[in-house]
């Protein structure tokens, strides 16, 4: 028996305002009830398979880098377009890691400064598919 990924936990000093910005990231919907916890998800109950986004008031401000972050990859747009979309949501620029073959990732920080980071969408990364192999390191 393996477990599954259930939520995305985020601990941030404004729960309804970092929810609101990550339900725009997604195109999800915010979801709250009498608990100070605020569920994004693209619908609820979640019935797909894959987890969801879960927000936890704190009273103290994140201080120290990231151990753990998010990747995006864009659907319906460039990686560039989507930098564009996230800065106008309220993301702020902390390194571009974009290269002059177009390759690359840029990494962003939400509204309360938590890491995240925007690589290119499917359609860019088949457009200048390098080679990768993978190898299995460790059996079940």
């Amino acid at each position: 028996m393996v477990s599954t990924l259930r939520n995305v936990t985020v601990d941030c000093t404004d729960a309804p305002a970092l929810a609101r910005f990550w339900a725009a990231v997604l195109g999800w919907n915010v979801y709250h009830d009498d608990d100070r916890e605020i569920l994004v998800a693209p619908e609820f109950p979640p019935a797909r398979e894959g987890p969801t986004m879960l927000f936890i008031p704190v009273p103290e401000p994140r201080t120290v880098k990231n151990r753990m972050h998010v990747d995006l990859q864009p659907n319906d747009r460039t990686r560039d377009e989507e930098v564009e979309r996230l800065l106008g949501l309220g993301a702020t620029l902390v390194e571009d890691h974009r290269t002059e073959d177009g390759t690359g990732w840029v990494w962003l920080a939400d509204p309360q400064g938590n890491d995240f980071c925007v690589e290119r969408g499917a359609p860019e990364r088949a457009a200048s598919a390098r080679p990768r192999s993978f190898r299995l390191t460790e059996e079940k």
